[in-house]
Formats: C-alpha cells, structure tokens, sequence
C-alpha cells in the first residue's frame, strides 16, 4: 500500500464506536472505542449526545454521500456471511487481510477457538498490538498478528512463517483494494488461488467508473482527495466483470451487495434512514 494507507485504519472504527450510541446499533462492538487513541476515545465520547453525533454524520457524509451507512452495512454483511460459514462447518481458519482495528476476533464469540491471523501493514500491526494490550491486557491466544506489505511480500511465504496452517479458511478482504495497484491485487488473488476447497472470501471494492472520473456518485470531494490530490485509491472493478475476475482464480462468486441490499437486510428494520454509497460495494464468494 501507498504511505498514507496506513492512516485510514481508525475512520471506520470511529463510525463502528460512535453508532453503539444509537438506540439500534447496526453492529454491537463495545471493544470498538476501546481500541482507538485518547483523540478518537475523546470524539467519540461526545457522540453519545445525539446532534454532535448528527453533526459528525452530516461532516462524513460531505465527503462521500453514504459513507456513514456503507461503513456499518459492509462489516455487518462480513459478519453475517462469516456466521453462516461457520455454522455451516468446516471453518478451520480466519485470514483478515487489512485488519486494521476491527475488532471480530474479539467480539465473535463463535472464533473464539478458530486460529485468526489479522494481517496489515507493519506500523498498523504494532499500533494493533498495543491497543489490544492496553485495552485486554494481551493479544488474544487464538489470534495471530502478521505484518506485510501486499505490494512488495510475498503474503503465502509470511503467513507460513507465521503458522497459517493452509486449511479450509474464511478470507475476509474489506476495505483494502482500492489502496493497491492491480498487480497487488492479483498478486494477492495469486495466493488465495491456492486457497483449500471449501474456503469462502469476502472482499469489498470501489467501482472502476468511479476511479475513471465517469461517475462521481455525488463523491466529488472525495474522488478529489483519494483519486486525484492524494493518488491513495488505485484499483476498481466493474460489477458486471467480478464473477470473471473471480473465475481467473478459481472461485465462484455467490453474491455482490450494496445500497439496494443493505438498506433491505440492515437499515429499513433497524428503522434507520440512512444513505448508502454507490460507489463500494462487497462480495462474497466460495471456492
């Protein structure tokens, strides 16, 4: 990932904290405020008072219309697909690539004796280890932290080294490709080619006509920000093109989610009157 990538990693926890304030939250996460630093704990603090935690809706959403919701909706599709798989069977390993501060290692309590390796950048898993310790006393047994750069290392070689034991996993992929090149992302597709039969993947994406400057989706400050000033987002996909990209590597997708099916599954029966952006969207898929 490019420098700055590294710094997206409390935004979304911040949003995760800040809804436990809500009568219905769209994800129950008391760890959430827990592990973000004495500025994020202090924000999102003051969101417990219902109209600065409007008003910091109001200031996320001048960026990118829906972001606030798409946010929540994402990790609650992630969790729910999670869920099934597990009570499906045969689960025997969890690989979040780009980690970040999410915290369902913890707060699931069905992973509590699957092995977990949270993978992310160096800098993020060291401030990840520091703010579990703080926040637990230690790094949960079961979970496994593991610094790499998807651009420049080799993720096969550095989960190895780590323990991954190669076995019928959960792949979760959110909020990260957007950061890489494409060679990143197919250098990690690379590796989840090689995933064992019966694994599941969930990813999320930005779309290409976004990133190509053809449909702004009303992001226009964002698109100015990540796309143009600071160059942060790189690689998008088109809806229609998944499945064959997916095919590439031998997985099937099984089902693409956004604004239409989160606002049917998660926002509508919370009672919860939100946007949800256009311009992201998840995928689940099995192989």
């Amino acid at each position: 990932m490019s420098t700055g990538a590294d710094r997206t990693a409390f935004g979304p926890m911040v949003i995760v904290a800040a809804d436990q304030h809500e009568a219905r939250p769209l994800i129950e996460d008391p760890l959430a405020r827990r592990l973000l630093p004495a500025g994020g704990r202090f924000a999102v603090a003051l969101t417990r008072y219902r109209p600065i935690r409007r008003a910091m809706i109001a200031a996320t959403e001048k960026k990118i219309p829906g972001l606030w919701a798409s946010m929540l909706c994402r990790k609650r599709y992630v969790d729910d697909v999670l869920r099934a798989a597990l009570d499906d069977g045969g689960i025997e390993a969890v690989v979040i690539l780009g980690a970040g501060f999410d915290t369902r290692a913890c707060r699931l309590h069905a992973l509590a004796k699957i092995p977990v390796y949270e993978v992310d950048l160096p800098v993020n898993i060291d401030r990840k280890r520091a703010a579990l310790t703080k926040a637990l006393g230690r790094v949960p047994a079961n979970v496994t932290l593991v610094p790499v750069d998807f651009e420049t290392q080799s993720l096969a070689d550095t989960l190895a080294r780590h323990g991954y034991p190669a076995r019928r996993t959960f792949f979760i992929w959110e909020a990260v490709t957007q950061y890489l090149t494409e060679g990143g992302v197919r250098r990690t597709f690379d590796f989840l080619a090689t995933a064992a039969a019966g694994s599941h993947l969930v990813f999320t994406y930005v779309r290409k006509d976004f990133l190509d400057g053809t449909a702004l989706y009303g992001a226009e400050a964002a698109y100015g920000e990540f796309v143009e000033k600071r160059q942060l987002w790189r690689f998008g996909m088109a809806p229609d093109r998944v499945g064959a990209f997916l095919a590439e590597y031998g997985w099937h997708e099984r089902e693409q989610a956004g604004p239409e099916e989160f606002a049917t599954r998660y926002l509508r029966p919370a009672g919860r009157d939100l946007p949800v952006s256009e311009i992201e969207r998840s995928v689940s898929a099995t192989r």
